[in-house]
């Protein structure tokens, strides 16, 4: 069974993955970790987010994987020991010197080698094996030859199946350093790739790449026998965590009952395409990415407004939703609900109400309290969303 892997940003976005689907997470704690603008988990947390897991038969896996300079490495110690007392299911780790104090404390971490190492070879991965590496999680940038060749040594292999891609090559990137002075490789990215420029005096020039999105090669990379597909995002919102893996995890499970049909991969690949403020392609799996896989001339980036809220409460002797806002909806809008416990649905809003069951026009303001008529039993963190996509014209 392959494992579906989700990032946690915090502890909400951790619950919401479960809930939708992930059968592992991966997060940072404070120190060490690639992703020094989310909020990350303090050892209290850590803690408490692994005991969780644990509680519902689910994995984390911690992240250590900066590029470590000489003063980095104080707290390192105690900080494995910590990860290794509460029992995490494994560290992402990019720098060999890590792996060494691993071994040398005699700590039993299975040892998850980070993207950030750029693995495409069997000679390295043989050298990272040797030394106690228990997972491989394969470069970006591989392609499916080098995937298949890499699997075919019993290695265990976590593959990037969709998320952000980075302009350099695994992620090891200066521009950030250049421009802001903030260290991409110590967790500190101002993604400068994602910038406007202009260069003799043509405007809006860019080096973007678009996203990963690996909907089209789901069946292939399973029945290649992949370990786990990993989804990149942790500073992402729960609404992206929860539609992604909800989108994933009914694919995978189509995909192993034999019931994963064309119409089913259209229709989560444009709920995916919306969801994200950038276009999506499978990247360097199937060829390397070429004119369509990248942004050259400027592009838009702008968020829809799409999610429009999370059910806190069913009254369901009068059937009665109550909602906590997100963004704008009126009266006569078409929306749609989705959770894991349920299939998607569509409901027009004939009536609002507010906190105090007063009829409202419109809802506009963010974490608002509404209540809704619902014929439907909606369970707590139900998602809302304008409807754009109905999966009945897909199939």
């Amino acid at each position: 069974m392959v494992e579906l892997l989700a990032p946690a940003g915090d502890f909400e976005k951790l619950k919401f993955a479960f809930l939708y689907g992930a059968d592992a997470v991966y997060f940072g704690g404070q120190n060490f970790s690639l992703r020094a603008n989310a909020h990350n988990f303090n050892v209290l947390e850590l803690k408490k987010a692994t005991k969780y897991a644990h509680a519902l038969n689910k994995k984390v896996y911690v992240t250590v994987n900066i590029v470590f300079h000489d003063s980095d490495f104080i707290g390192l110690d105690e900080y494995l020991k910590y990860l290794n007392a509460i029992n995490v299911d494994g560290v992402i780790v990019s720098d060999i010197s890590v792996i060494k104090r691993i071994n040398e404390l005699n700590l039993n971490i299975p040892i998850c080698l980070s993207t950030q190492a750029s693995l495409l070879n069997t000679r390295a991965l043989n050298f990272w094996k040797n030394i106690g590496v228990s997972r491989v999680v394969l470069a970006r940038e591989a392609s499916k030859e080098e995937i298949k060749k890499i699997k075919d040594t019993g290695m265990e292999v976590e593959t990037f199946i969709h998320g952000a891609m980075c302009t350099s090559f695994s992620g090891k990137c200066v521009l950030s350093n250049y421009m802001t002075l903030r260290d991409s490789n110590r967790g500190g990215c101002a993604q400068v790739c994602r910038w406007s420029f202009e260069v003799q005096n043509k405007p809006d020039l860019t080096i973007t790449p678009k996203d990963l999105n690996m909907i089209p090669f789901i069946e292939e990379e399973i029945k290649m026998g992949i370990d786990s597909f990993k989804i990149e995002g942790r500073m992402r919102s729960i609404y992206y965590v929860a539609t992604v893996l909800l989108a994933y995890r009914r694919l995978i499970d189509a995909a192993l009952n034999n019931t994963l049909t064309d119409g089913l991969k259209n229709y989560y690949l444009n709920i995916l395409n919306r969801c994200a403020n950038r276009e999506s392609t499978p990247q360097f799996y199937d060829k390397i990415p070429g004119i369509n896989e990248q942004y050259f001339k400027g592009r838009k980036e702008d968020s829809n407004q799409d999610f429009l809220g999370v059910v806190i409460a069913y009254d369901e002797i009068n059937n009665l939703a109550t909602i906590e806002t997100r963004n704008y909806f009126k009266i006569g809008d078409e929306v749609q609900f989705f959770h894991p416990n349920i299939e998607t649905f569509n409901y027009k809003i004939n009536k609002i109400y507010n906190d105090s069951m007063e009829e409202i026009k419109v809802s506009n303001h963010p974490k608002d309290i509404i209540k809704l008529h619902i014929p439907i039993k909606l369970e707590k963190n139900t998602l809302m969303r304008l409807k754009v996509f109905d999966k009945k014209d897909f199939l």
